[in-house]
């Protein structure tokens, strides 16, 4: 099967998972919304299909289930104790889970891919990240400020803070993120020399 015909169809499957898992707990779709801070409405869409999940929305509800990112999207049980890793595409980036348990500091391996630079669009959310750039310059939008990571540069920021990230220039860009829950804080800080502060 195509890798985008098995992303569609694990993406499909989500739906009635997150009905069943939360009929299980015997929780409402209002007990939900005040548990991971996501709309009725959009709790709603998700389960009847009408809403394709995101990484965004699927971790907290991974946490309030008390399920895997994998076990959320039915990834096959092996038996084997290996992380078996499974790149997921979100919003033009290539999403390599690192850790599998609910809940705690969840780690990605983060790709964009080559092409031409995106315009900025912040977004905001729940949480505290920590990046690492491997390769490649990343442009990162956060509140006020505008810089470029280069390699062996990270970042820390809480992301209810309007945050964007992308390629600075037409190079992919691979780096690490460090994503937790609020409060649950990478133990490393760091942060671009003078960079960040350059637009203060």
């Amino acid at each position: 099967m195509d890798p985008d015909q098995s992303l569609d169809k694990a993406l499909d499957a989500v739906g009635p998972r997150l009905r069943a898992l939360r009929k299980q707990r015997e929780a409402t779709l209002a007990d939900l919304a005040e548990q991971t801070g996501i709309s009725v409405s959009t709790l709603s869409r998700l389960e009847s299909g009408a809403r394709r999940p995101t990484l965004e929305l699927l971790l907290p509800l991974a946490k309030a289930h008390g399920v895997t990112l994998d076990e959320l999207v039915d990834a096959p049980p092996t038996g084997d104790p290996r992380i078996h890793l499974r790149p997921v595409v979100r919003h033009g980036m290539v999403h390599l889970p690192l850790t599998r348990r609910p809940g705690g500091i969840q780690a990605y391996k983060l790709i964009i891919p080559a092409g031409s630079p995106s315009e900025p669009d912040p977004q905001v959310h729940e949480g505290y990240e920590w990046m690492y750039v491997l390769n490649g310059r990343l442009r990162v939008v956060l509140g006020e400020h505008d810089f470029v990571m280069k390699p062996g540069e990270a970042a820390e920021f809480d992301t209810r803070t309007p945050h964007w990230f992308g390629r600075a220039g037409e190079e992919s860009v691979e780096f690490l993120s460090l994503f937790g829950s609020q409060g649950e804080r990478a133990h490393l800080r760091a942060k671009p020399k003078g960079r960040a502060d350059s637009s203060g």
